[in-house]
């Protein structure tokens, strides 16, 4: 059978996404065939389009999506046909209308959790959940705690600053115009600063009281690395788990030690849900937070498959804000 996919041919801009036709056979031992509903959109896939995180030619790009399982591989016993389901899952390929793909990241999705829903926040909330509850300082978070984290409009932002509230933390969010930290502090946010106008690692340093935060939770990589290490208290955590501005350059390890025995660490979602296990238990705590009403999910820009494209030279141009999906 034939479906809609988005492929690139070779590394490139926005400009080399291109909506071709697919075959899509029956899934095999351990996969899932699965017709979608709607599709994520997150910073990861651009990095792959550019080639900053290399794969093979051609490419089907996209890490999300949600909608209905179609049929199941010897071995599948988690999921059936006419479930409905949700992932946040390697390799890539969600941006398409029907695909093949492995089952152990595939979750079925709460009849209560709409199908746009699922598709916005498996990635990134999955990514939050093993931000804030699993990758934490050698002391703990407790609640009342101050965690600073940067792009807290974005789609990982949002869902942060409303989580972060619901277990007590004070987070201080940081964004690039004044519209994106009304938003960061209408989700939650205890604090927002605009790092276009505003230090923000003295304004942190200020918030607490000259103490700094026990933990950094940073996206956008080289342009606020150095703010990031500046705001963080002795015994620190700095957790790099993105690139939104580039990589960070190589760096000086003594820097730790002079800026009060902190710790650095780049985590990535793929090696948290690498078991069927792991990614059950971390999607049930994503969804509880999200049936209990703690956590929303704002679904602030929808463009059609045809239009990727555009959707993501807005994404890159920061125009976007909060989770963003592509409709089928």
């Amino acid at each position: 059978m034939l479906s809609k996919a988005v492929r690139i041919d070779r590394h490139g801009g926005p400009e080399e996404l291109k909506v071709v036709e697919v075959e899509v056979g029956e899934p095999g031992p351990g996969e899932i065939r699965i017709r979608h509903k709607a599709v994520g959109l997150n910073f990861i896939d651009t990095y792959q389009r550019t080639g900053l995180y290399p794969f093979q030619m051609p490419l089907q790009l996209g890490m999300e999506a949600s909608g209905i399982v179609e049929a199941v591989g010897e071995g599948v016993t988690h999921l059936k046909a006419g479930d409905r389901a949700a992932y946040a899952s390697q390799p890539p390929g969600a941006y398409c209308e029907l695909r093949v793909m492995p089952a152990k990241c595939v979750c079925r999705l709460p009849d209560d959790i709409s199908f746009e829903t699922g598709a916005a926040m498996m990635l990134k909330g999955l990514t939050t959940q093993y931000l804030l509850k699993k990758t934490l300082p050698a002391e703990g978070l407790q609640p009342g705690d101050f965690v600073l984290f940067h792009a807290a409009a974005g789609g990982v932002g949002l869902i942060a600053c409303q989580w972060a509230k619901a277990l007590g933390l004070q987070l201080i969010g940081t964004a690039g115009s004044d519209a994106k930290c009304k938003l960061a502090l209408a989700h939650g946010a205890a604090h927002a600063i605009n790092y276009s106008t505003e230090n923000f690692a003295a304004r942190v340093k200020e918030i607490t009281g000259g103490k700094g935060v026990k933990v950094v939770y940073d996206s956008v990589g080289k342009d606020t690395f150095e703010g990031s290490v500046d705001s963080l208290r002795p015994f620190g955590l700095l957790a790099i788990f993105g690139n939104g501005s580039g990589p960070v350059p190589p760096v000086n390890l003594g820097l730790l030690a002079s800026k009060g025995s902190l710790y650095v660490t780049r985590p990535t979602l793929f090696t948290h849900i690498a078991t069927r296990e792991s990614t059950q238990a971390m999607a049930d705590d994503l969804f509880a937070v999200v049936q209990s009403g703690a956590v929303t999910i704002p679904i602030e820009q929808r463009y059609a498959l045809a239009d990727v494209q555009q959707a993501h030279r807005d994404l890159e141009a920061r125009k976007t804000t909060g989770c963003t999906i592509l409709t089928l």
